[in-house]
């Protein structure tokens, strides 16, 4: 059994849903977990849970028996939650964190698309991520809701300098796009205290980790 359903595997059957799968120097196994993710009304307070010490433990002992019993090669083991750049991988993701400020690449620059003062070779963006539903009934029959990120390109202050407050803001920049023109999408490294639904900002500035020799 490959590497990736394995740990899929334990790992979901224990209740959690898992995020990254990685391999480092000096035979380093480094996995990845969350809490699932149920959705709620938009206007429904959610009360946001996070990945503890005690669930890194638990998983980590079961992974522990089944790459021994599939005889997978590491030295050590490391199980982590999400830090504050979380990978999204999959729909449920995106659902997941609307409203939130992200990290995109794009697999292709933008090119002959490019509009406004973005430019045709850029593949980087930041921005508040929105979904964009279907135009009509009959689009959401045949289609799934797309994305869009908005972000105003602020120029750059320099120490010491004093901003106008007659200044006009820069004007709001939108980039739609779909899951399959992305290379990677994370949550933008932003810390906040306020918690990760507040003011699209990543709240973790730490993550628990359990690790095995």
């Amino acid at each position: 059994m490959a590497l990736k359903e394995i740990v899929e595997q334990t790992v979901a059957g224990l209740g959690y849903d898992l995020v990254e799968i990685e391999r480092s120097a000096g035979g380093l196994l480094r996995i990845t977990i969350d809490l699932p993710w149920v959705p709620t009304p938009r206007l429904a307070p959610a009360a946001e849970q996070f990945v503890t010490v005690e669930d890194c433990e638990k998983v980590t002992r079961q992974l522990q028996f089944a790459l021994e019993v599939d005889a997978v090669d590491y030295r050590r083991l490391e199980v982590s939650s999400p830090g504050i750049d979380r990978p999204l991988r999959h729909q449920q993701d995106f659902e997941r964190f609307v409203g939130q400020v992200i990290d995109i690449t794009l697999k292709a620059p933008l090119g002959a698309a490019a509009v406004g003062q973005v430019s045709a070779n850029r593949k980087k963006f930041r921005g508040v991520l929105e979904q964009v539903g279907p135009a009509t009934e009959l689009d959401l029959a045949v289609q799934s809701p797309g994305w869009q990120i908005v972000w105003r390109d602020e120029p750059e202050v320099k120490p010491g300098a004093k901003i106008s407050k007659k200044r006009p803001p820069a004007p709001v920049q939108a980039l739609g796009f779909a899951l399959s023109e992305l290379k990677e999408a994370r949550l933008a490294p932003i810390v906040s205290f306020k918690g990760r639904g507040h003011s699209g900002l990543a709240s973790e500035a730490s993550n628990d980790t359990f690790e095995l020799n």
